[in-house]
């Protein structure tokens, strides 16, 4: 009898110990769901900073013209001068670091809502150099993973195990919290001010000009590259009218960049318009229009967003 109750006994603590653990995935699920849903709730509240200018960049905006880039288009781009001499209203989308990826997911919250007019897409060099921080970058889209099944199959180029992670809601909140917390703050809104999604630079640079190697060969990632073309065949299947730009850059260059090569091969065998300041001699000649080598000042984009704009007239005569 001694080993049948050692059996029963036995078999009810393995009972117990599965009802515990039961138990406590019951409460972690719960607590996931609740604390994720009220990062959600004020994630999507936000009306100021990073943040707050993706969601509205993916959700609100429905603006006649659309900038997209990284910091190079983000403070580089003044939407007032285009909507002053296009006559349309006008967004900078673009944000600080961000590789091309995140581009094509703001494009794709875009299309599934409305059609803008007109695309300006911010060029830069290396754009689509092989580099596994732009994955990882991707993290930027994570709380419009639910919301938003058309960005998912980017979203999940971030991992193999970023689907099964996004079943937490707290996974896409996990390094958000403090801007989430700023971001419902009047004094962030005021820390933050924005000129419709652009951020102007105040600093004049003054150092001379120096010479930068550029057709050093580094690897290309063909899901960039093909999500870059995603980008333009999406953009004329809609009939939006997209212009590719690279913007001023206070450097003597030394060769040609590959990205930037393949950029402009890709856009010529879409008859897809390729402005090219980085070489104009007035900013080359000018340091006190940049903020630093790669990014023009306030005085700088005027100069600049007026000179693009002469371009894109001239184009649409």
């Amino acid at each position: 009898m001694i080993p049948i109750l050692k059996n029963i006994i036995g078999r009810r603590s393995y009972q117990y110990l599965l009802l515990k653990l039961a138990v406590f995935v019951l409460i972690a699920f719960i607590l996931d769901f609740v604390v994720g849903s009220l990062f959600s709730h004020f994630y999507f509240k936000q009306t100021s900073g990073w943040e707050y200018r993706t969601k509205y960049s993916v959700e609100d905006t429905r603006a006649d013209i659309l900038i997209f880039g990284a910091s190079r288009a983000q403070q580089q781009y003044n939407p007032v001068f285009f909507e002053e001499r296009l006559h349309q209203t006008c967004y900078n989308v673009g944000r600080d670091g961000e590789p091309f990826f995140y581009h094509y997911g703001v494009l794709q919250g875009v299309l599934n809502r409305y059609k803008p007019k007109v695309i300006i897409l911010d060029m830069e060099n290396g754009v689509f150099i092989e580099d596994q921080s732009s994955y990882d970058r991707l993290a930027a889209l994570l709380p419009f993973y639910n919301r938003h099944p058309e960005m998912r199959s980017l979203i999940e180029m971030r991992g193999p195990f970023e689907k099964y992670k996004l079943l937490s809601k707290i996974y896409p909140y996990n390094s958000l919290v403090f801007k989430i917390a700023l971001g419902n703050t009047e004094y962030n809104k005021k820390r933050n001010e924005d000129i419709k999604g652009y951020v102007p630079l105040d600093r004049a640079l003054d150092e001379p000009i120096r010479t930068i190697e550029l057709s050093n060969k580094y690897p290309i990632d063909s899901n960039k590259v093909n999500l870059f073309e995603s980008f333009l065949d999406e953009c004329k299947k809609e009939n939006i009218k997209i212009y590719l730009v690279c913007s001023p850059y206070y450097i003597n260059p030394k060769g040609s960049d590959t990205s930037m090569g393949l950029a402009k091969k890709i856009a010529r065998q879409r008859s897809i318009d390729f402005f090219d300041f980085s070489r104009d001699e007035e900013f080359l000649k000018t340091p006190g229009f940049f903020d630093d080598t790669v990014h023009v000042n306030f005085a700088g984009s005027k100069v600049f967003s007026n000179k693009l704009l002469d371009s894109i007239i001239l184009k649409s005569r």
